[in-house]
C-alpha cells in the first residue's frame, strides 16, 4: 500500500509516554509555577523558533526535485512530524495543569503537593531532601520527584517526626520524616 494513505500514529501520545510520566487516570495534572512556565517556554520555542526554521528547509528541499532520494526533506519531514507531536502533547498538559503555588498551601507542617521534604533511611542512616513536584517536571538530578512516585505517595500527609514505611523498587523501607518545607 501507498505510504499516502496509512496513518503512522493516531493513537494517543499519553500512551507513548513512560510509565513514570503518565497521570493516574481521573487525576489532576498538578504543577508548580516553575514547572508551568517551563512547559509554556518550551511550547514557545517550538511554535515560534523551531518549527516555522524546519518547515522554511522542509520547503526548500522540496523545490530541489526528486523528493525520494532528498535526505534534508525525508529527515525535515520526520523531525516536523515529532515537533507537532510534541507541540500537541505540551498543548494538552498546560490545558489540564492545575498550578499549585507551594508557599500558599494550608497545613504547612504537613507533607503535600510541593512540600520540600527531608528523611532519614532508618535502615542506612543516610539523609535525603526532596520536592514533591509535577509528573512533568520530576528531576531526581535536581532533587525533584513526582507526587505519583511511591516515596511521594507514602510521605504525603506525614508530619516532622513520622515514620513511613513504603514499597520501593529496592524493597521495602522505612523512613523518618525529619523536616517539612515550603518554599
Amino acid at each position: 500500500m501507498n505510504k499516502a494513505f496509512v496513518k503512522e500514529n493516531d493513537g494517543d501520545d499519553e500512551d507513548e509516554l513512560a510509565p513514570a510520566l503518565r497521570l493516574p487516570a481521573g487525576s489532576k495534572n498538578y504543577m508548580t509555577r516553575r514547572g508551568y512556565d517551563a512547559l509554556r517556554a518550551e511550547l514557545d520555542q517550538l511554535v515560534r523558533i523551531e518549527r516555522p526554521k524546519l518547515v522554511e528547509t522542509v520547503a526548500w528541499a522540496a523545490g530541489n526535485g526528486d523528493r525520494s532520494e532528498n535526505g534534508d526533506y525525508i529527515y525535515g519531514k520526520k523531525r516536523l512530524r515529532e515537533i507537532d507531536r510534541r507541540i500537541r502533547f505540551l498543548i494538552k498538559r498546560i490545558e489540564s495543569a492545575e498550578v499549585v503555588d507551594p508557599e500558599r498551601q494550608q497545613g504547612l507542617e504537613q507533607v503535600f503537593f510541593g512540600a520540600t521534604v527531608s528523611f532519614c533511611d532508618l535502615e542506612t542512616g543516610d539523609e535525603q531532601t526532596w520536592q514533591i513536584v509535577g509528573v512533568d517536571e520530576a528531576d531526581a538530578s535536581q532533587g525533584r520527584i513526582s507526587w505519583i512516585s511511591p516515596l511521594a505517595r507514602a510521605v504525603l500527609k506525614a508530619r516532622a517526626g513520622d515514620v513511613v514505611r513504603f514499597q520501593s523498587p529496592a524493597g521495602m523501607r522505612e523512613i523518618e520524616v525529619t523536616e517539612v518545607q515550603y518554599r
